[in-house]
């Protein structure tokens, strides 16, 4: 019988921390994180060690992000356009198979990001490397990574007329 004003007991210990007779282990335990995570390291330096001259990740074009208070900053996109593709150059089902990212619903909107991402293509275009079924890659392969540009934080002051 309760004796007194006190909060009746009513803990709900549902968490099963150990194997019982009422039942399998509830709680997960993650004991092995750090191993998955040097196993996960191993064997994406190993995905790349095994397609050695081929870039492990596509060439993505630089976009501005959408909305206004994010518009200045740029990242990298999902897809080159089919306009900035054809401009420098390159078929949108060849660029596929040569390591290029291809959007087909992306839209050119300015001309200063059509030019920006056509110069991407053509810097990379003029480092890539094809080999022959059967070649070997040479030697020294020069690759190149392109990262994002970096922002020009010049500020221009306009004469007020």
């Amino acid at each position: 019988m309760v004796k007194h004003n006190n909060i009746i007991p009513n803990i709900h210990c549902h968490k099963k921390y150990l194997q019982s007779s009422r039942g399998p282990l509830k709680v997960k335990l993650r004991l092995n994180q750090a191993t998955r995570k040097k196993a996960r390291r191993v064997k994406r330096a190993a995905k790349s060690a095994a397609i050695a001259p081929a870039p492990v990740h596509k060439l993505r074009p630089v976009v501005h992000c959408p909305t206004q208070k994010y518009s200045a900053k740029i990242r990298l996109g999902r897809g080159f356009t089919v306009e900035e593709l054809r401009t420098a150059g390159l078929q949108p089902r060849y660029a596929q198979t040569v390591g290029v990212a291809v959007d087909w619903r992306r839209r050119n909107k300015s001309e200063e990001s059509l030019k920006a991402n056509v110069a991407r293509l053509e810097a990379y275009k003029a480092s890539l490397v094809i080999l022959k079924k059967g070649d070997s890659a040479p030697a020294q392969v020069k690759t190149v990574l392109q990262p994002l540009p970096a922002p020009d934080n010049t500020i221009v002051m306009a004469t007020v007329t």
